[in-house]
């Protein structure tokens, strides 16, 4: 069944994207713009669609780096010495040292004649690449035959090689030899396809293959194909080379694309009659593989108008067809497209976006949840950056339940949208720690870590780039650990932070907040908070740091992101708005604990005598960690109004001394006893006339009753 040309009805213009800044890149946060998240469908991968046109093939294992070379270079190129290296394996040190001699031969006879004591197929395949190197490829096509006509236990070893270079041998007869006829040489071409059809098999049934030739085989045998004119077949094949994980054939089909998008109107229109090329067309069309960001290239503006002009549109690609659709803006043939376009997991997430359009968010939560389903959970495009430069590693699955929580979060459903960016992993960590930190209540975050979240083993931090390596679990642990701080729980962080380290870190940073408002003595107090406010300073980051802003944990603190006032509008509920202006930052500013730390500072120096060292000691670290803020200034005017004078207060908030304590408890005493002194200063003569008068009278009292006794 074929779609006519009238639903194909593309529209060519695409608005301009933003211009790049430098910079670090930083991931993409689907709660930084919530309208252009629901509104956007991302551009595919186009290796996960080219996945698509080709079949895995049972008992081929996946390629690795042997497979990146044909081996076609110069005794330098590394493809070489890796076919060389592989050329030893599971050979003696003698046959390894003769079957290289072998090869710098230039005589094929010679080569089997030296080579008389090596095992048969060592021998025969020897003097086949010597004659291949010659250029005698007939000669060299007896050698391999003989190599495949050996024993299947006689030739272990170089059974796949023998095959794969029989194809290519043949090949290079029927475009060399002259005194072929059209007819022999497409027979010459059909050996040659078999022969590398062979070699596929010989790998698949367990024939030595360390350069993965069963692999290069589907591009040799696609080459052929293509000079042939099979455009569809050799599709085929590099999507199948690709699909088992060979870059060449991911590239081959790129080059294709641009083959494609040179030909002449007439020539392209005809090839994409074939539905392998319509697919690989659109597969480059939705992933933009020829442009990332701007106006579409001429390019690939061409190949859209022939898909439109293309009466061979097969409904069977009617999901891929509506995703161009929708991409482009034409929303009315997306919609038409879709109604033949299945339940696959892009239809339905195509179906929630044209919902929203049309006002129906009830369709749209029905649509997405029925996306995320159909899905497979190992489904990848891949890595990508939008047009402001924010990467997204994209995981349909898991961008679909993304954009499903942020109609969640207008729903006032907020532990369900958590719950769905949570499930994302690291992809969206940063709108999962937004909503743990800033919407979600202290109660029903740590109702949700005890219930689901359970502690994962110890992870040694390893930094890698600007982002921790810690598990998400563990990073959702630490974050609900800080929060449990900032907000006065004490008593409930215990195990939630990874490292031993941070453990002892928090419990100790509780018992200080405690002490300071429990112990007796004033001065146990002052140090309390003192101590809590340098761990706070010290360790601020790791135990009071929000994720997000203001102090960005989860960038390690080295950057921090624009995020703009939280105000209500399009899918942000006044209720959301509450709840985050509930949970904001105290001081709201960038590394607020260092403000947290200088106010308990501050409260040290409540309970400290003004006279003391220790007063002024406090008050010069908190205008220390508050350096070019109002709040520095404030706590130098204190020192200056209620401190004593100290030598180094002339570098006031730079150079500062740590408090004594222990003078500073024993200054309750000489404080007293100096304010006493100095107030009866003034009257000292008097005072000292009447202690004499006290004292003569004390004794003249005891002289009397002494002489009352006699």
């Amino acid at each position: 069944m074929f779609i006519r040309n009238g639903l194909l009805c593309l529209t060519l213009s695409l608005p301009l994207g933003s211009a790049l800044a430098c910079g670090p890149d930083f991931p993409l946060r689907l709660l930084s713009d919530r309208a252009h998240t629901l509104a956007e469908l991302p551009e595919g991968s186009f290796q996960f669609e080219a996945s698509r046109l080709g079949s895995a093939i049972a008992g081929l294992k996946p390629a690795t780096a042997a497979t990146l070379g044909y081996g076609y270079y110069g005794d330098g190129d590394p493809y070489v010495q890796e076919k060389t290296k592989a050329e030893q394996v599971s050979l003696s040190d003698a046959q390894q040292t003769l079957v290289a001699q072998l090869r710098q031969l230039k005589d094929p006879q010679q080569a089997l004649i030296q080579g008389a004591s090596l095992p048969a197929e060592l021998s025969l395949y020897s003097a086949g690449a010597v004659a291949f190197n010659a250029g005698e490829y007939q000669q060299a096509t007896e050698y391999f035959r003989q190599v495949l006509a050996l024993p299947a236990d006689q030739r272990a070893l170089r059974s796949t090689w023998a095959a794969y270079s029989l194809g290519r041998a043949l090949y290079a007869i029927s475009v060399q030899a002259n005194d072929l006829d059209e007819l022999a040489r497409r027979d010459m071409l059909l050996l040659a396809r078999k022969a590398f059809q062979q070699t596929r098999q010989l790998s698949v049934d367990g024939f030595s293959d360390p350069q993965e030739l069963g692999i290069s085989s589907l591009g040799e045998e696609a080459r052929l194909l293509l000079e042939d004119g099979n455009w569809n077949g050799a599709i085929g094949l590099y999507a199948t080379q690709s699909l088992h994980g060979s870059p060449v054939g991911l590239s081959s089909l790129k080059q294709l694309v641009a083959q494609l998008s040179a030909m002449p109107d007439a020539e392209l229109a005809q090839l994409l009659e074939g539905k392998p090329v319509q697919q690989l067309v659109t597969a480059a069309l939705i992933s933009h593989m020829g442009w990332s960001y701007g106006e579409q290239p001429p390019s690939e503006q061409k190949l859209i108008k022939a898909l439109i002009l293309s009466t061979a549109a097969s409904l069977e690609n009617a999901d891929r067809l509506a995703a161009l659709n929708y991409q482009i803006g034409d929303y009315t043939t997306t919609q038409t497209l879709l109604e033949h376009a299945g339940d696959g997991g892009l239809a339905w997430w195509l179906r929630a976006k044209l919902a929203l359009r049309a006002g129906d968010k009830a369709a749209a939560a029905s649509a997405y949840a029925k996306a995320a389903k159909a899905f497979p959970q190992t489904e990848s495009w891949g890595y990508r950056t939008d047009d402001n430069g924010y990467y997204e590693t994209l995981k349909p699955g898991c961008r679909v339940e993304g954009e499903s929580a942020v109609l969640a979060l207008e729903r006032g459903d907020y532990l369900q949208a958590f719950d769905q960016l949570y499930r994302s992993d690291d992809v969206y960590w940063q709108d999962t720690a937004s909503i743990a930190e800033r919407v979600l209540t202290l109660d029903e975050l740590k109702q949700y870590v005890d219930s689901h979240v359970p502690a994962p083993p110890p992870t040694p931090k390893q930094e890698s780039g600007y982002y921790t390596t810690l598990p998400i679990a563990a990073q959702l642990r630490e974050l609900l650990g800080r929060r449990l701080l900032r907000e006065g729980h004490y008593d409930q962080v215990s195990g939630y932070f990874d490292s031993p380290e941070l453990q002892a870190k928090a419990k100790a940073y509780g018992q200080y907040r405690q002490d300071a408002e429990s112990r007796w003595l004033p001065t146990a107090r002052a140090e309390a908070y003192y101590q809590a406010a340098k761990l706070a300073r010290e360790s601020g980051m790791e135990l009071l740091g929000y994720e997000m802003g203001p102090d960005f944990h989860a960038l390690e603190g080295m950057y921090s992101l624009e995020i703009p006032p939280v105000e209500a509008g399009p899918f942000i509920t006044a209720a959301e708005v509450q709840r985050q202006q509930a949970t904001q930052a105290a001081p709201d500013v960038r590394y607020h604990y260092r403000y947290v730390a200088a106010q308990l500072a501050n409260d040290s120096a409540n309970f400290l005598p003004h006279s003391s060292q220790a007063f002024a000691a406090v008050l010069c670290k908190a205008a220390r960690w508050t350096r070019g803020s109002d709040d520095e200034l404030a706590y130098y005017q204190r020192y200056i109004n209620q401190g004593p004078y100290v030598q180094w207060a002339e570098n006031f908030g730079e150079n500062c001394e740590e408090p004594t304590f222990d003078t500073a408890n024993k200054r309750y005493v000489t404080q007293v006893v100096d304010a006493v002194r100095s107030a009866l200063r003034p009257f000292k003569l008097a005072l000292i006339a009447g202690a004499s008068v006290l004292v003569l009278g004390a004794a003249f009292l005891l002289w009397n009753r002494r002489r009352a006794k006699r």
